[in-house]
């Protein structure tokens, strides 16, 4: 394996793990806030499932889509939708298994972006010999600064800058100013994209992190956010068929 792509899939597998350290389980009641986004599913084919969503909870900065195999949890993250997002595709599942899914609103203020631009091409030799250790999140010691609730507008990380590592690394640090934060995203747009989508899942308190880009994401945008988690939506089942001969479902 490269060098180039061993740091990829170290990136990939630092998402991963963040990703699966935000599972919960589901709580004992399965009500919800009169203001919870309607969330439906519908089978697109045996082990295909399509979710739709419409209205939500106001001013939240988007939504997590969980899912489960058993009635009680744990729930595990999905995707962390956009506020402009109301669908999401979940293929190639467990054939004759019920899945159980639900939407979580998360709040919390956004940095102001920076402007990455990337050198053009892949890594030099040079850069294919770096062994990342710029990489991992980390909680680097700073000059303490007063800290706010999450929702609160002050809560917003502060002084986010980039520095280009190599073709394909960029090293983001920050001032985490929230006080109750559960993670922190690190967003990006890339050029052309209206919308920002989550990067990287960061635990509390990190305030530097080195990003393996994607090949789309030479000049881009980037931001930083605090988030706190809100109250579970109702939850929808589903249960899938039988998987079709050859499909990807009937290997597992």
């Amino acid at each position: 394996m490269t060098t180039t792509a061993r740091a990829r899939a170290a990136a990939a597998g630092i998402l991963a793990l963040s990703l699966a350290a935000c599972t919960s389980p589901s709580p004992a009641g399965e009500g919800a806030a009169p203001t919870a986004a309607r969330l439906t599913a519908v089978l697109d084919s045996p082990v295909d499932i399509t979710l739709r969503w419409t209205g939500g909870e106001r001013g939240a900065a988007g939504r997590v889509v969980e899912f489960a195999t058993r009635a009680r949890g744990p729930y595990t993250i999905l995707q962390f939708a956009p506020p402009g997002q109301r669908t999401y595709r979940h293929p190639d599942l467990m054939p004759h298994t019920t899945f159980h899914y639900r939407l979580r609103p998360y709040y919390g203020r956004a940095s102001r972006p920076v402007e990455v631009a990337l050198p053009p091409g892949g890594l030099s030799g040079k850069d294919q010999r770096d062994d990342h250790t710029w990489a991992p999140p980390r909680t680097v010691a700073g000059r303490a600064v007063p800290t706010r609730p999450v929702r609160d507008a002050a809560s917003a990380p502060d002084g986010l800058t980039a520095a280009v590592k190599h073709a394909n690394g960029i090293r983001f640090t920050w001032t985490d100013r929230a006080a109750d934060e559960e993670a922190q995203l690190l967003e990006v747009r890339p050029a052309g994209s209206r919308s920002f989508r989550p990067a990287a899942v960061l635990d509390p308190g990190v305030n530097s992190f080195g990003l393996i880009t994607l090949p789309g994401e030479k000049k881009a945008s980037y931001r930083i956010r605090a988030v706190a988690y809100g109250e579970p939506g109702p939850v929808v089942r589903l249960r899938t068929g039988a998987a079709t001969p050859g499909s990807p479902a009937t290997s597992r």
